[in-house]
């Protein structure tokens, strides 16, 4: 026992710190290319943040445990939507101001998250639903690229003479990764079956919060910086992803079932905090304390609800 939790808290550790250097130096290589604020945070922030997850998820799937990876994966969705704002505003003390064009660019956003609820009413994901959600995602960025602003910024020579030393760290970052995936879901079972508890809410409380880490961290960073776009658009990536990248590949690894209630009380909680949040945005287009509060609280109840229908 003693072991598996030692296995699991530095397992943990590995997860978040590898999330955490990948994304810090995903950002300065893309930023040595003169890539735009958008692409930067909407996809390549985004794609790199949902590693934790898609390596978690993978590692499930070979432990045969399909149902405790994408619990996590909505958990943690939910916990980006509502916990994550929360705590980004109240670090601010401010509230944080929502340019046009993401409300422009995302006002069909919580209906995209609609698409992997709708293919798992059957309560199975097979290879032909892995290709809708493709689609999905890929059109959804396409769009959203096409209609964004292009901030390009040129980069410096020093951008361009570390390009492959920061290409390095990447996969030093990217490393840490594999290796806290595997093992925190291997120590995550051993204890929940060692304690008598549910490894879904195992699973609810620890995994899914360790693995919303990289894009909170990098958000209060943006927002130190004074750039409160960035900081939506790396969160709002990564949920979209998470909802059809991740899950489009573990259904291509493997088509599986799962419980009903991850579908129709989870995923409803994370479209329903989608459209909460977006709600919030729109009314005057800015995230205030007030609203924070708010999500923090539905993200309180969801905790609840799931706990109470666990046992």
């Amino acid at each position: 026992m003693i072991v598996s939790f030692l296995i699991f808290l530095v397992s943990l550790f590995l997860l978040v710190k590898g999330a955490t250097l990948s994304t810090k130096y995903a950002v300065l290589l893309a930023e040595s290319f003169a890539l735009s604020k958008y692409i930067v945070g909407f996809i390549i922030v985004a794609v790199i943040s949902i590693l934790p997850e898609t390596l978690v998820s993978i590692n499930s799937v070979i432990e045969q445990t399909p149902s405790f990876w994408l619990s996590i994966l909505f958990w943690s969705n939910v916990a980006d939507l509502t916990l994550v704002f929360a705590v980004i505003i109240f670090f601010a003390s401010k509230s944080i101001k929502i340019e046009p064009g993401i409300l422009k660019n995302n006002r069909i956003f919580p209906l995209f998250l609609l698409l992997p609820i709708i293919l798992g009413v059957d309560w199975f994901y097979n290879r032909i639903d892995w290709l809708a959600l493709i689609l999905m995602w890929v059109a959804f960025y396409l769009i959203s690229l096409n209609s964004s602003s292009i901030d390009y910024t040129k980069p410096t020579e020093v951008d361009k003479k570390n390009r492959y030393k920061i290409f390095l760290f990447l996969l030093g970052g990217i490393v840490l990764l594999l290796f806290g995936a595997h093992f925190i879901v291997v120590s995550a079972l051993e204890i929940s079956e060692f304690l008598g508890v549910n490894s879904l809410f195992i699973g609810m409380l620890i995994v899914a919060l360790g693995t919303v880490m990289p894009e909170l961290l990098f958000s209060l960073k943006a927002l130190k910086q004074g750039n409160d776009s960035l900081a939506v658009w790396d969160i709002l990536g990564s949920v979209l992803a998470d909802a059809t990248v991740v899950v489009w590949i573990l259904a291509l690894c493997q088509p599986f079932a799962f419980p009903v209630k991850i579908i129709y009380t989870t995923g409803a909680f994370m479209f329903l905090a989608s459209f909460l949040l977006f709600f919030f945005m729109s009314s005057e287009r800015k995230l205030s304390q007030k609203e924070a509060f708010l999500l923090f609280l539905f993200w309180i109840a969801f905790i609840i609800i799931e706990f109470w229908l666990s046992h």
